[in-house]
């Protein structure tokens, strides 16, 4: 049985920028950074993996690479995205704070069931804070509705 997520692991291309984004900018501790000097298969690796904390016990974490090019291509929010739940206050005062900060900031987007703003971080990622409506849990999520769903896309491609 799946328990949860302990993390997700996205490459960085500066281990330092990245901390400044998530730990100084969004407020997730750094617990846990440690380097890889050795894979499990034996070969010699220059790697630093960090973890960056979350309320609820999981982690986002990141693997810098030096020595390896990893082709960090921009994305749009539909191809990839990192969402984080945060307190409906907290997302205006994130939207504010990132716009004084000159980062690229986007919102106030309502999709119905949450409100959402959107950063990039230093890997170009982008980072969706959200904050859930009134109506999230009672109309949104429907097993059946989501199956039908599902089986008329599926139909219709």
């Amino acid at each position: 049985m799946i328990k949860g997520l302990h993390h997700n692991a996205y490459r960085c291309r500066d281990s330092e920028q990245t901390r400044e984004f998530y730990e100084v900018f969004l407020g997730l501790p750094l617990p846990l950074a440690f380097e890889i000097k050795q894979t499990i298969t034996g070969l010699e690796s220059k790697v630093l993996h960090s973890f960056y904390q979350m309320d609820d016990g999981s982690f986002l974490a990141f693997f810098e690479e030096p020595d390896a090019p990893f082709d960090f291509k921009h994305q749009r929010d539909f191809d990839l995205h990192i969402a984080l739940e945060v307190e409906p206050d907290h997302l205006l005062e994130m939207l504010a704070k990132g716009k004084q900060a000159g980062i690229e900031t986007r919102g106030v987007s309502d999709h119905d069931f949450i409100h959402s703003i959107y950063f990039r971080d230093p890997n170009g990622y982008v980072i969706e804070l959200t904050t859930k409506t009134d109506t999230h849990n009672s109309t949104t999520f429907n097993s059946t509705a989501a199956h039908d769903t599902l089986v008329q896309w599926q139909n219709s491609k």
